[in-house]
């Protein structure tokens, strides 16, 4: 688990001050892969065809998933706060949040992929781009608190299994 928790860990300790990408659907993939798992400054204007609406449990707020409009390939995660979510709603187009490859977002986003190809029949791609906006690393320092957590079980493991199969003289 501490593996699987390594890039989540390694955002928590990036820069706090974000990279400008400009315009999402000009922003070359040579930028997109050298800002990957950092904080990122775009901006973009979000389609709502092919999007889904999801929610997240303890949280009152909603969350949309949104391709970049004349973009494929980047989709962008935004929160709904609670009682703005209506047939009026319009996302912003200006974000600031975490970039990251669909098959690396993380826990929280580990379904997403599959969620949307369900909702529309469409697929997205493992190497497809996610913009988590307002995910910020100081967001992430849970991860290094389970990360310590799930080595030092390991380690607990470890030792106590090299002690039962210790030879007795």
């Amino acid at each position: 688990m501490a593996v699987l928790l390594r890039h989540d860990v390694v955002y928590a300790l990036a820069s706090h001050s974000p990279a400008t990408l400009g315009d999402l659907r000009s922003a070359t993939e040579g930028a997109l892969e050298s800002n990957e798992n950092h904080l990122v400054r775009a901006e973009g204007m979000l389609g709502v065809a092919g999007g889904i609406r999801y929610e997240r449990p303890f949280v009152d707020d909603t969350f949309r998933t949104l391709p970049v409009a004349g973009r494929p390939g980047i989709w962008v995660d935004v929160r709904v706060p609670a009682g703005e979510e209506s047939g009026r709603w319009q996302p912003q187009r200006s974000f600031t949040g975490r970039l990251v490859r669909f098959d690396m977002a993380g826990p929280r986003h580990r379904a997403l992929a599959a969620a949307i190809e369900r909702a529309t029949g469409g697929s997205v791609p493992g190497s497809a781009w996610l913009l988590v906006d307002g995910e910020a690393p100081g967001s992430m320092r849970w991860a290094i608190v389970l990360a310590a957590m799930f080595l030092g079980f390991a380690v607990w493991n470890g030792s106590s299994i090299a002690r039962i199969l210790r030879r007795v003289t």
